[in-house]
């Protein structure tokens, strides 16, 4: 119960901080996020509960984000070196 009470005044204050700081924070996703990913148009709100969930998860349970990003990180290793693999096994003439 505490954990939950916790993951939710973290989500409220994310949230609430994001939503006041949309006009700072829209540039910084820009850098970061790739084309088909930029912040135009209205969906700030979109994005700040996107960063919520994700800020207040990991704040409460740190360690199950960072085995995950690691799992999602071997995982696209893994397919990476299959993809070469397998690219230079094809031959294309």
């Amino acid at each position: 119960m505490t954990q939950v009470v916790i993951w939710l005044i973290a989500f409220a204050a994310i949230l609430v901080l994001s939503l006041m700081r949309w006009s700072a924070l829209s540039p910084s996703l820009d850098r970061v996020l790739p084309r088909a990913m930029k912040t135009d148009g209205d969906n700030g709100v979109v994005w700040s509960l996107a960063l919520a969930i994700l800020g207040a998860t990991t704040l409460v349970r740190p360690v199950d984000v960072l085995i995950t990003a690691i799992v999602i990180g071997v995982l696209l290793v893994v397919g990476i070196k299959l993809g070469g693999w397998a690219m230079n096994k094809v031959d294309f003439h």
